[in-house]
């Protein structure tokens, strides 16, 4: 029997009309309206599209929301500069800087500059750490994401033998660190496999749970996999492209082969990648509640 599809695209779709709904309450009843920057500097095209569907997403929910392009060869100080304007600017609540950055400026000098109360994508040191000692903060929008599929899908976690492959600081590091706490989707037992793993096949058979993240394309293939297992494929891989010139994508995971062993499993694309952007507008929103004082 084949697996159970997890769609991101649909679970994502439930959040946004949740988030719209609580935004329109916002509006109407404290006159608190969520404000979201997007800072794109150059003209790099996949992070023009990335930001146009965020901004797009922002739009549709009812944010303020603003796109602030600079040119690719803004100064580091200068960049800094606008960050501070909006560290400052009441109307604003959360900050996304689009990564990559042009060569001449230092990612982690620009990402440590954005407040810690509006880094809605959960890279700062400071909501890093909430993270790890499981304060409120802001968590990484992926590994957040992949929570919310996992608790809507009504997969059972506490206790499960979880093992994630891949030991990203966006996605294999917090992902592995959630699962182990006391939460939602939560209070698993947790293995990090990576590329210096001697026997990965080994490690990944185990798995209740297992999410790949390696950033390979079909890297974990059927005989990998446990009877019954859930299957959380985070790779995007292009593999080609299609007569017309569209993109031809894949996962970490073999998808044909892996949904005929696994219980559940998630699409690539229309998998864990619909859930990231939805992921940021909740923690917009957050951000706008922490602002004004009203409970998460």
């Amino acid at each position: 029997m084949a697996a159970k599809i997890i769609s991101g695209t649909e679970i994502a779709k439930q959040i946004r009309e949740e988030l719209k709904a609580e935004v329109a309450e916002m509006k109407s009843r404290l006159n608190v309206t969520p404000g979201l920057v997007t800072i794109l500097v150059g003209e790099n095209p996949a992070s023009v599209s990335y930001v146009t569907a965020k901004q797009r997403t922002a739009h549709e929910l009812g944010f303020h929301s603003v796109q602030d392009n600079q040119p690719a060869d803004i100064s580091e100080d200068d960049l800094l500069a606008l960050i501070k304007r909006y560290n400052e600017d009441p109307a604003i609540h959360g900050i996304l800087v689009q990564l990559p950055l042009p060569r001449h400026v230092n990612e982690t000098n620009v990402l440590y500059a954005i407040d810690p109360d509006k880094d809605v994508d959960g890279f700062h040191p400071v909501n890093v750490g909430k993270m790890v000692i499981g304060e409120r903060c802001f968590l990484p929008c992926t590994p957040h994401g992949i929570l919310e599929m996992l608790v809507r899908s009504g997969v059972k976690t506490e206790g499960a033998e979880v093992v994630v492959v891949g030991r990203s600081n966006i996605v294999g590091k917090p992902i592995a660190n959630l699962m182990l706490q006391k939460r939602p989707a939560g209070d698993a037992t947790v293995t990090i496999c990576h590329t210096r793993t001697r026997d990965l096949a080994f490690h990944t058979r185990r798995a209740d749970i297992l999410v790949v993240a390696a950033g390979r394309p079909k890297v974990v293939t059927a005989d990998m996999v446990k009877e019954g297992a859930v299957v959380i494929d985070v790779g995007v891989n292009r593999i080609g492209q299609t007569p017309e010139g569209k993109a031809i994508l894949c996962g970490d995971v073999d998808f044909e082969g892996v949904k005929e062993k696994a219980l559940a499993i998630t699409p690539v694309p229309g998998g864990v990648g619909p859930m990231t952007i939805t992921m940021l507008m909740k923690n917009t929103v957050l951000a706008a509640k922490i602002s004004a004082g009203i409970p998460g």
